[in-house]
């Protein structure tokens, strides 16, 4: 190959990068988004081996319109139900669901395979998914546990172009397209339909609940047994109880307080 050759195929695929970026910078995207999707795209060409931007990611117009919606902003007037056009003539589906600690993650990659993006977490601690019926990209996802504050999280995963989005109680949830990875591959063709369920919850899950019901019991028949009335070990589980709403609602009254602070 000559000096000549290579020096062209540079070009070309530096001149597709910025004219690409210029295209993602003009739909919104902020500017670290845009260094890092850039990036990363760079970074797949050489590992490929690609010589042609182009022929590996489409013409850059249609591709920058593909990563775009991987930004976790929704145009202005997108439909809150599913199936429900916005002001722009589109259509997005919306999904409320919730899992538990097991599943969750495993399950929105699943379904992050299906189109399906997270906007937020709610107060009730599900999933506010919604999923472009038009152009469907793939997501991927991961959940962090919060122990000293998120500011450093987001700083420490925001260059691999994790996203924050959503928290619940002592964990953090991210986001990223897999459009930067897998180019053109990342759209879905054939997205399966709403799932009808909207909890998940595992086999595990409902064990533990059964060994802390067990556990409440026993302690609540142990006092009866030391205090000779079967009142006391009532009163104890129905404490036990009392206390474990409380320290229920004290942490989601934390988590809307810390939600809504700016």
């Amino acid at each position: 190959m000559s000096n000549q050759y290579q020096q062209d195929t540079q070009y070309a695929r530096d001149g597709y990068l910025i004219d690409l970026a210029e295209r993602l910078q003009a739909r919104g995207l902020p500017a670290d988004r845009v260094e890092a999707t850039v990036t990363d795209l760079a970074a797949h060409l050489d590992e490929s081996g690609a010589e042609d931007a182009e022929a590996e990611f489409g013409p850059a117009d249609e591709f920058a319109a593909q990563l775009v919606p991987g930004t976790g902003v929704r145009a202005p007037g997108a439909a809150d139900e599913p199936g429900e056009p916005d002001d722009a003539g589109e259509t997005v589906e919306t999904w409320r669901w919730t899992a538990d600690t097991y599943v969750d993650e495993e399950l929105l990659n699943r379904f992050g395979d299906e189109g399906w993006e997270v906007e937020r977490v709610d107060a009730l601690g599900r999933f506010v998914s919604h999923r472009d019926v038009a152009q469907p990209q793939r997501w991927e996802y991961r959940r962090e546990l919060i122990t000293r504050g998120r500011e450093n999280l987001d700083e420490r995963l925001a260059p691999d172009g994790w996203e924050a989005c959503g928290t619940w109680i002592v964990y953090a949830w991210f986001k990223r397209p897999r459009a930067a990875s897998l180019g053109p591959a990342a759209r879905v063709e054939s997205p399966p339909p709403v799932p009808e369920r909207s909890r998940f919850f595992s086999r595990k899950f409902y064990v533990v609940l059964g060994v802390l019901a067990l556990a409440v019991a026993a302690a609540g028949v142990s006092v009866a047994v030391d205090d000779g009335e079967a009142s006391s070990g009532l009163g104890f589980v129905v404490g036990l109880f009392a206390g474990a709403v409380a320290v229920a609602g004290v942490m989601w009254a934390l988590h809307m307080w810390r939600g809504r602070r700016p």
